[in-house]
């Protein structure tokens, strides 16, 4: 497995298990209540900086690892893995694209603030996993 590839896996792994600790929190902060009145802030907040922490931390550790078994080509990429990395990012864009349009058809109709940024955050996170799968599929299958 190449350099950038143990990356795009390091951070779909650390994507999907933020996202499905955020959304338990925000269900046990709602306890059966309205979702718009949970404090979504600092759990936000929290999720972003730790996923970022633990992506960075898995793709080291990941990388420590492959380099034991391959010295030499630990850090190397090519023009497939450029090319990988080009096709991914328009294929996530496309659901910012959508969250974006979301985000301001719920500010037309004066949303709760916590639907916004869900929308939002729910949205960078969609474009992330998205564009993962795509280049994990793009670097089993090939680029067609």
């Amino acid at each position: 497995m190449v350099y950038e590839e143990r990356n795009i896996w390091a951070s779909l792994i650390v994507s999907v298990l933020a996202m499905a600790v955020y959304i338990v929190l925000v269900l046990q902060q709602a306890g059966g209540g309205p979702l718009a009145d949970v404090d979504w802030v600092p759990l936000m907040l929290w999720t972003i900086g730790a996923s970022i922490v633990a992506a960075i931390l898995l793709s080291i550790a990941w990388g420590m690892l492959a380099g034991m078994r391959d010295p030499d080509g630990v850090g190397k990429s090519d023009q497939r893995d450029r090319d990988i990395s080009h096709m991914s990012t328009r294929v996530g864009q496309a659901f910012l694209v959508i969250a974006g349009l979301g985000v301001i058809v719920l500010c037309a109709f004066e949303a709760d603030w916590f639907w916004i940024a869900n929308t939002m955050f729910f949205g960078f996170a969609l474009s992330s996993i998205v564009g993962g799968i795509a280049s994990v599929i793009a670097y089993r299958r090939g680029l067609v």
